[in-house]
């Protein structure tokens, strides 16, 4: 188990970046009352989130999507280029294609701005320790709603899938339906710390960054459907 949040351990460093200064406020609000979190920046808008990591050292941005002067996929996109930080997305349905868009470029993820105090944290938390956003129902919600944008691809997903044992295609097949690890290893009778393991395998033979790239390729090369909901076991 982490000891993420004991008292000896650093806080995790956040920055904020949205060019609502009343969004920033709540958020920090929110953040500074764990012991285990710190807001060390905030930026209005993309270029100046890049001039406040430059001088900051963080471990997570908070970014924004729709700001003035740079928006947050291509700051994401700066933001992979600096050896640290990862991101996650801040969005709103009204903007699903650009959460997608930018968790191509690098993101670790993405929440919506009216997720609740305990979904911030637990996501800031996640991928600081490695792991990616990938929220369930709104990972579903989001994937589902554009994917007609999305290549169909069947000729790279079968070269790509050749790859995987049938067991890692299952485990990427919940995966990017939704599920969790926990969930993963109770449909399929095994150890949380398989699913781990399989992940790491299907990440490594696929060339894949993270969780979130395995839900985007799961959806691109249509071993998962748009539309298509996880069965009951």
């Amino acid at each position: 188990m982490s000891d993420m949040g004991s008292d000896d351990a650093a806080p995790i460093r956040v920055v904020l970046v949205d060019d609502q200064e009343l969004v920033r406020a709540g958020f920090t609000m929110v953040l500074d009352a764990q012991p285990d979190i710190e807001v060390v920046g905030e930026a209005g808008d993309g270029v100046q989130a890049l001039e406040v990591l430059r001088g900051t050292r963080a471990d997570v941005v908070l970014m924004d999507v729709r700001m003035p002067r740079m928006d947050g996929i291509e700051a994401t996109r700066r933001v992979m280029g600096l050896a640290g930080p990862k991101v996650v997305i801040l969005t709103t349905f009204d903007l699903d294609e650009y959460a997608f868009a930018a968790i191509k470029v690098g993101a670790g993820g993405f929440l919506l701005k009216d997720a609740g105090p305990a979904q911030l944290i637990e996501a800031i938390k996640a991928v600081h320790s490695g792991d990616a956003v990938v929220a369930p129902s709104t990972t579903k919600r989001l994937l589902d709603r554009f994917a007609v944008h999305l290549p169909e691809a069947e000729e790279k997903a079968n070269d790509a899938l050749e790859s995987l044992t049938e067991r890692e295609g299952e485990v990427l097949r919940l995966v990017a339906r939704g599920m969790s690890n926990a969930e993963i290893a109770d449909r399929l009778y095994v150890s949380e710390a398989t699913v781990k393991t399989h992940m790491g395998r299907i990440l490594m033979k696929l060339g894949l960054r993270d969780r979130v790239q395995a839900v985007v390729f799961a959806y691109e090369t249509g071993l998962v459907k748009s539309g298509q909901r996880d069965e009951s076991p």
